[in-house]
């Protein structure tokens, strides 16, 4: 999407998704919501079915008449409004594509499969890991969540372009073509069409002048998990204005794989960063407000409000709770702050501009300064808590941003010092906490949407497709190249089963689509870190607790290879946009006997409290001598 600031802090539009790959392990499906819940998803009206393609009153979008001459009355009758629509844009669409032919997707596919075999064909997996599928997704994947279920959520916009060339997104467009979408990813199913199903988002009526019933606009939103596994969506985007701030505030249930909305916050946010505390609630700061671009709003907001209660069981669904607003303010000049709850409790708020960097107090709900970041002005680059042992994270590593600057630079003890640099400076990086401690890079770009060879140019330099690696005493390396170049909208997340999921990047996956005229929009890449190239055998979970885990409580898991068993570590799954992921955390688990001692069952000891790992669901994993993983399975800490 269009520049929003010029220059070097220009910043498209777009979406991410929520992606969740899991087996749900020993967990139990929780007990049905109550019947009034499900209320909260809205349908279209009846009236608006009737007539979804009609006059609309007031201003209108010239792709409304487009789809309107397009529809035919006799899919209508057959298929219903909604399905017509989507028959009426891909016709559209197909007859669109002659403008960038089909042809230039299929072989920009094919130079970058290529290219890829030849950059990684030297490459040892036992020691830089290697991507081992490909395929097609039904979305862009520009909001992405891993799932307690097992399930990945994506989530984004309908798309009004299918020229890679121009702005794909609707991030300025008035009425039913601002609209988005959401998806599911069931890894179990496979990787065809099948293994995806569409969970739509609530209608909504925009206040944009027209008020047209869309699926809710609420890309570029900002998102978290609540410790029910349900991930609380706040934001989006009304249209016009060069992208205006919406009040908008949901919640997705991977239980029942709804959408359920709340009470509307205070202010409209468009790019705003969410975070969950150790009291299980969320704080949202920042986002462009109702007024459009270049008016980022100071206003915090608590979800929900304290005098609604956390959700906290499965069946605990919020339903038209409200926010409320934090006394601090946080005056962010720009979108997307990195946002870390901390071992000591507190809400570490990271912006982009190296002045602005704050701690914020829940209890006394007070903002303080942090020291100036060394580095000047960071776009869109990734911020990662690192692993400390047994507690949960007391330092904070801040990586990419500035193509010019391959530093990265460490948050610690309240001072910042510069750590071992990257190979090369780069935006639009996702970078992740591996199970075994260990960090890697992927995505990337020159700049917003610069690849190497000038702004919304398909091509891009083999090197920002490069992964990169860290390992436990801080050294990178360069690892091996991914097939498509991803870089704003990019987002990854570690899955289960020890491997790592990439997507994003609506260009990029529009200019090499496979076949435009489907509905398969998107694409996903699979890695596999250098521990599943070990040789062996993994060691194998093969039981954890069903029920909810104090903290500092000790608990046993079951394994067939507990003499193997050397490191027992969780993992917070990952919701991520925009290169922000607040959700990341890693930590050790303190054994109470010496694994394999006790035949199969090996004896573990909870994180010592909230401020160490907020209350929810994480990933368990058992690790061998050599850092190699088993598969999760999910454990939920809490209270009793």
């Amino acid at each position: 999407m269009p520049g929003r600031f010029g220059g070097r802090r220009s910043v498209a539009l777009s979406v991410s998704l929520c992606l969740g790959l899991a087996t749900l392990g020993s967990l139990a499906p929780p007990a049905a919501p109550p019947a009034s819940a499900a209320s909260a998803v809205s349908a279209v009206p009846a009236a608006f079915a009737a007539s979804a393609f009609g006059p609309l009153p007031g201003r209108h979008h010239p792709d409304d008449d487009r789809l309107s001459a397009e529809t035919r009355p006799d899919e209508v009758a057959s298929l219903g409004a909604e399905h017509a629509r989507e028959h009426a844009e891909r016709r559209l669409a197909a007859r669109e594509s002659t403008v960038y032919p089909q042809a230039a997707r299929t072989s920009g596919l094919e130079a970058l499969r290529t290219s890829q075999q030849q950059a990684n064909t030297r490459l040892d997996a036992s020691r830089s890991g290697r991507f081992t599928a490909f395929f097609p997704s039904p979305d862009f994947g520009v909001h992405v969540a891993q799932l307690p279920t097992g399930k990945v959520l994506l989530f984004s916009f309908e798309r009004v372009e299918v020229d890679p060339r121009k702005e794909t997104g609707p991030t300025d467009r008035i009425g039913r073509t601002n609209a988005g979408r959401a998806y599911l990813w069931d890894p179990a199913r496979g990787t065809g069409a099948g293994a995806f199903k569409k969970v739509e988002p609530p209608t909504v009526l925009m206040p944009d002048g027209l008020h047209v019933p869309r699926p809710a606009p609420f890309f570029c939103a900002g998102h978290a998990f609540l410790p029910n596994g349900m991930v609380g969506v706040f934001g989006g985007n009304v249209g016009g204005k060069g992208g205006s701030g919406a009040r908008l505030s949901f919640v997705f249930d991977p239980w029942t794989e709804l959408w359920y909305r709340n009470r509307d916050m205070s202010v409209g946010r468009w790019y705003p960063s969410v975070v969950t505390g150790p009291d299980g609630r969320q704080i949202i700061m920042s986002g462009q407000s109702e007024r459009g671009t270049g008016t980022p709003t100071p206003v915090v907001e608590r979800f929900p409000a304290l005098r609604h209660p956390v959700p906290w069981r499965p069946y605990d669904i919020p339903l038209d709770l409200a926010p409320e607003r934090f006394r601090a303010d946080a005056p962010f000049r720009n979108d997307y702050p990195h946002l870390f709850s901390l071992r000591d409790g507190k809400i570490y708020g990271l912006g982009r501009d190296a002045d602005q960097q704050w701690l914020f107090d829940l209890a006394t709900q007070t903002r303080t300064d942090l020291p100036r970041r060394p580095a000047d002005f960071r776009g869109y680059g990734s911020a990662v808590p690192l692993p400390a042992g047994f507690r949960g994270p007391d330092s904070v590593l801040v990586l990419g941003g500035d193509p010019r600057d391959p530093n990265t630079y460490r948050l610690s003890g309240g001072a910042w010092s510069t750590e071992e640099p990257r190979a090369f400076g780069r935006t639009q990086d996702d970078t992740l906490i591996l199970p075994d401690g260990t960090l890697l890079t992927v995505n990337g770009a020159l700049a917003t949407r610069d690849y190497g060879y000038g702004p919304f140019n398909p091509k891009a330099d083999l090197k920002y497709r490069r992964t990169e690696l860290r390992d436990a005493r801080g050294h990178w390396r360069l690892g091996p190249a991914q097939r498509l170049p991803r870089g704003y909208h990019s987002n990854a997340l570690v899955m289960p089963d020890g491997r790592v999921m990439v997507t994003g990047d609506e260009l990029q996956q529009i200019a090499n689509d496979p076949d435009i005229r489907d509905g398969m929009d998107g694409s996903i890449e699979l890695y596999e870190p250098p521990y599943l190239h070990q040789g062996g055998s993994r060691p194998a979970l093969d039981r954890v607790p069903g029920g909810e885990l104090a903290y500092d409580e000790e608990f046993r898991v079951d394994s067939s290879t507990a003499s193997r068993v050397k490191r027992a570590v969780l993992l917070a799954p990952t919701t991520v946009t925009h290169a922000v992921n607040t959700s990341q955390r890693h930590l050790d688990l303190r054994f109470t006997g010496t694994p394999g001692s006790g035949g199969g069952s090996i004896g573990l000891r909870t994180p010592p409290g909230a401020a160490d790992a907020p209350p929810g669901y994480y990933m368990l994993f058992l690790l061998d001598a050599k850092g190699v993983p088993s598969t999760a399975k999910w454990v939920k800490l809490g209270h009793r």
